[in-house]
């Protein structure tokens, strides 16, 4: 039992952010497909998700893609190591430490993308 303690944060944040991803692929699938619609259709949908609020979503799902994908690796060294459970809370800290400095360059060059700074 977690007891609210890393171990299940990392849990709870790894299954919402699966899911998350997995609802942005679904998504995704959806928008690429209507190309068989003829390139007006297209083109009128990527014009609809040049919208900035369409830019902050992205910028969420590249956040939760990054902490799902070092969590992922958390949770290989956890299954494929002697020691890897003994030091899980120390992984999940430097699960954080990655994200902060993969994240925030990612999130902030993105971000300058969304709001037309960096065209």
């Amino acid at each position: 039992m977690y007891r609210g303690r890393e171990g299940q944060w990392a849990f709870y944040l790894h299954r919402i952010s699966g899911v998350a991803v997995l609802l942005f692929l679904m998504l995704h699938v959806l928008e690429m497909s209507s190309s068989m619609f003829g390139p007006e259709w297209f083109n009128a949908l990527l014009a609809f998700e040049r919208n900035p609020v369409f830019g902050l979503g992205l910028v969420l799902v590249a956040a939760l893609v990054l902490y799902h994908a070092l969590n992922g690796l958390r949770i290989i060294l956890m299954d494929f190591t002697s020691w890897g459970v003994r030091y899980q809370r120390q992984l999940w800290y430097g699960v954080w430490v990655l994200y902060v400095l993969i994240g925030f360059p990612m999130f902030f060059t993105m971000l300058g993308y969304v709001f037309g700074g960096g065209e």
